[in-house]
C-alpha cells in the first residue's frame, strides 16, 4: 500500500515538474469573472493572456481548482501531449525537426516530456515484480570472490613484471660490460626494460586501488590501506548493501537528466564541424530519444509483469531502440538511408561503450560517496 502511494506521488511530482518546465501556451479556462487588467503586472488585457508577462487573464481562486491543476499537469499538458506522444513513437524525426524549426506551441517541450516520463518510469518500474535488486546480498559473496580472484591475477602479473624487469636489467648490464657491446641489442633491451617497468608500475597502482576486503587471502598481495577511499567505501557498501542500492536508485532518479549533456558530445561526433546542425539540435534529439526509451521501458516492464516471456522482452529491447534511433536520425538530420544506417550503428556503439558506462560510473560514485 505504501509503495503504491509513493508511486502515485512520484507520478504527480513528475507531472508537476513537467508542467513547471512547460510554460503555459494557449490555455483557456472557464472564467468566473473577466478582469480587464493583468492580475500579475497590471497591464491592460487585450486578449485571454497578458501580452507583457504571458499570464492568463483569468486565474483560479477555488480549492477545487488545485485538483484541476494537478490533473491538468499530469494528464493533459494543455492537450499538446496527445500530439507529441504519437509522433514521438511513429515519427520521431519529424517531431524533432519540427520542434527545432520553431513549432513550439503545438508540442510538449523535450525537457518537460522527458521529466514526466522519467518520473513515471521510476514510479511504475520500481514497484513491479521482477524489476528489483533482491535484498542486496550479492554484495556479500559473489563480488568478494570476484575481487579476490582479480587481485590474485594482478599479483601474479605484477610478480611476472618484476621478473621481466630484473631479467632485462641484468641482460642490459651484461651487454654494456661486454668489450664489444651490440648497440642494437642495447637499444632493444632498453625499450623492453622501459615497457616492463611501466607495466610493473601500472599493475602495482592497480593493486593499491583495488578494494581489499578482510576475507581476501592472497599470497603476496599488498594489505589494505587505511587511506584507500575506494576500499573504505566498498567496505561500507558491504556492511549495508541495501543502503547502497537505495542510493543508486535515487541517484539514477535524480540525475537521469545527466544523460543529456553526456550524450550531446557523442552525437556531435556523428556530424563533426557540420554548421547545419548545432548543439541545440543535438540536445532536442537526445531529450526526445531518451523520452522514448523511458516509455519503452515502462511498456516492456508492464507487459513482462502481465506475463510476456522474458525472451520477447529482451528481443524487443534489442530491436526497437536502434530502429527508433534510425528513424529519428533520418528525419531530424534529413539523411539518406545509408547515411542514417551508418550513423545509427555508430551511435548505438557509442551508447553501449561510452554513454551508458559514463552514466553508470557517475551513479556508482554518487552511491559510494
Amino acid at each position: 500500500m505504501a509503495d503504491g502511494i509513493e508511486a502515485s506521488a512520484d507520478i504527480v511530482t513528475g507531472g508537476l515538474f513537467g508542467r513547471a518546465a512547460e510554460k503555459g501556451a494557449g490555455e483557456t479556462h472557464a472564467a468566473h469573472d473577466h478582469p480587464t487588467a493583468c492580475l500579475n503586472c497590471g497591464t491592460q488585457l487585450i486578449g485571454s493572456h497578458c501580452h507583457a508577462c504571458g499570464q492568463a487573464g483569468h486565474v483560479h481562486g477555488t480549492a477545487g481548482a488545485i485538483l484541476h491543476d494537478i490533473g491538468h499537469a499530469v494528464f493533459h499538458f494543455e492537450g499538446k501531449a496527445w500530439r507529441t506522444f504519437p509522433m514521438l513513437v511513429t515519427r520521431p524525426g519529424d517531431l524533432t525537426r519540427r520542434y527545432i524549426d520553431g513549432e513550439r506551441a503545438r508540442f510538449v517541450s523535450p525537457l518537460a516530456i522527458f521529466l514526466f516520463t522519467v518520473f513515471l518510469m521510476f514510479a511504475i518500474v520500481a514497484n513491479l515484480p521482477g524489476w528489483g535488486f533482491g535484498d542486496g546480498d550479492f554484495l556479500k559473496s559473489g563480488i568478494t570472490g570476484g575481487m579476490a580472484e582479480a587481485r590474485a591475477k594482478l599479483t601474479e602479473e605484477r610478480v611476472r613484471a618484476d621478473a621481466q624487469v630484473a631479467n632485462y636489467t641484468r641482460e642490459l648490464a651484461e651487454e654494456r660490460r661486454d668489450p664489444d657491446p651490440d648497440a642494437k641489442r642495447i637499444t632493444r633491451l632498453e625499450k623492453r626494460l622501459t615497457v616492463a617497468s611501466k607495466a610493473r608500475s601500472d599493475l602495482a597502482e592497480a593493486e593499491r586501488m583495488l578494494p581489499v576486503p578482510s576475507t581476501f587471502d592472497v599470497a603476496g598481495a599488498p594489505s589494505a590501506s587505511s587511506t584507500n577511499w575506494l576500499d573504505a567505501k566498498f567496505r561500507q557498501a558491504k556492511e549495508n548493501p541495501k543502503l547502497l542500492l537505495y542510493k543508486l536508485k535515487t541517484s539514477a532518479y535524480k540525475y537521469s537528466w545527466a544523460l543529456i549533456p553526456i550524450s550531446i558530445p557523442f552525437l556531435w561526433l556523428l556530424f563533426p564541424f557540420n554548421r547545419r546542425f548545432g548543439l541545440y539540435d543535438h540536445a532536442v534529439f537526445t531529450t526526445y530519444s531518451l523520452t522514448f526509451m523511458s516509455l519503452l521501458t515502462i511498456v516492456l516492464a508492464v507487459l513482462h509483469a502481465l506475463g510476456l516471456p522474458i525472451l520477447v522482452v529482451i528481443t524487443a529491447a534489442l530491436i526497437i531502440p536502434p530502429f527508433h534511433i534510425y528513424r529519428q536520425l533520418k528525419g531530424t538530420y534529413m539523411l539518406g538511408r545509408t547515411s542514417a544506417l551508418i550513423r545509427t550503428g555508430l551511435l548505438v556503439t557509442l551508447i553501449h561503450s561510452a554513454i551508458i558506462p559514463a552514466f553508470a560510473l557517475i551513479l556508482l560514485y554518487l552511491g559510494l560517496a
